[in-house]
């Protein structure tokens, strides 16, 4: 992670990378900017890596990180289970070319 501070308070930032995280796992793809695609990215991998643990103490860490409790149980029951036999690498960067407004290179971040 380069802690990237994208204009903003280590608060704002924060949340912006819960929310995105959240959004990632309810819909196993976004569509956003490079720079916040590669931030979120290590988060995610270490979602799903403690989602394939399972235990007790994985889920209430993931209780405490995501904003929505249908993510944690989409995270541990659906996600999890299907990267069990891959060590990592559970996400993919596409870029899709620059966004119109400001040019800003615009990339689907989605599971593998």
């Amino acid at each position: 992670m380069s802690n990237r501070k994208f204009s903003r308070k280590k608060g704002p930032r924060k949340a912006l990378m819960r929310n995105m995280v959240t959004s990632f796992i309810l819909a196993e793809r976004i569509e956003t900017t490079e720079a916040k695609a590669k931030e979120v990215k290590p988060i995610i991998e270490g979602m799903i890596t403690a989602a394939k643990k399972g235990d007790l103490h994985s889920r209430r860490q993931a209780l405490s990180y995501l904003l929505d409790e249908d993510a944690v149980t989409k995270l541990f029951e659906k996600i999890g289970p299907r990267f069990e036999g891959r060590d990592g690498g559970y996400t993919r960067i596409m870029k899709k070319g620059p966004r119109r407004g400001d040019s800003a290179p615009m990339v689907l971040l989605e599971l593998v």
